[in-house]
């Protein structure tokens, strides 16, 4: 950090136009950090290929399909087909996802659709 001394009322513009700047500076800086926060609060969705990308073993597809069918993994089916929740993938990753209760009751209404079907 650098000490501005004003020795002179002569010097006053001077310092003042020095402020200015580092306001101007430190608004930048706030404004950036605001639109990085904003971006970190909206939800990431990822589709298959990106999950693979983004997976620390880079699994094929195949295999987060074979996770998908036997609901070991977190996914939301949308029209755009299979869709990951970027936040649940990391929480699965660390081994502390907890199904939310719209996954428990798909799940209880495609077993009772299952027992129906016998």
């Amino acid at each position: 950090m650098t000490d501005y001394k004003v020795n002179s009322l002569e010097e006053m513009p001077k310092a003042i136009s020095y402020l200015i700047g580092k306001v101007e500076n430190l608004q930048q800086t706030v404004n950036i950090l605001r639109s990085k926060q904003k971006d970190s609060e909206s939800p990431q969705w990822m589709n298959v290929d990106e999950l693979c990308a983004y997976h620390p073993s880079h699994p094929k597809k195949q295999t987060v399909y074979e996770w998908v069918s036997k609901k070991t993994i977190p996914f939301h089916k949308m029209t755009k087909g299979l869709m990951f929740l970027k936040s649940e993938i990391d929480e699965w990753l660390k081994g502390d996802y907890q199904k939310t209760e719209a996954d428990l009751i798909r799940e209880a209404q495609e077993f009772i659709l299952s027992k129906k079907t016998r």
